[in-house]
């Protein structure tokens, strides 16, 4: 397996007293509401968890993303988002 903290890929992740999430390495957002957001970061998938989550800025051609909200969790999926994707339906329709 390669090993993506090597080389150009670029991610970063600060949270300011779990309130205020900024992130870098932002491929695309899969989904999002005002308790989770899903997305597909330069090292694989990420899920936001929290409370009034609200996305005050994207920008997908630099990679950015800001959020403000109550942050409960920060939840890192090893695999890409469209790898989570097909297991997920191939177990829904055996």
């Amino acid at each position: 397996m390669e090993d993506k903290r090597l080389g150009s890929v670029r991610h970063q992740l600060v949270l300011a007293e779990r309130e205020r999430l900024t992130l870098d390495g932002v491929i695309h957002v899969e989904s999002f509401d005002d308790r989770e957001i899903v997305l597909e970061t330069e090292l694989g998938g990420l899920i936001v968890q929290g409370e009034e989550l609200h996305i005050k800025e994207l920008n997908l051609e630099k990679g950015n993303l800001l959020v403000n909200g109550y942050v409960r969790s920060v939840e890192y999926i090893g695999d890409s988002l469209s790898k989570r994707g097909k297991g997920f339906l191939s177990k829904l329709f055996r």
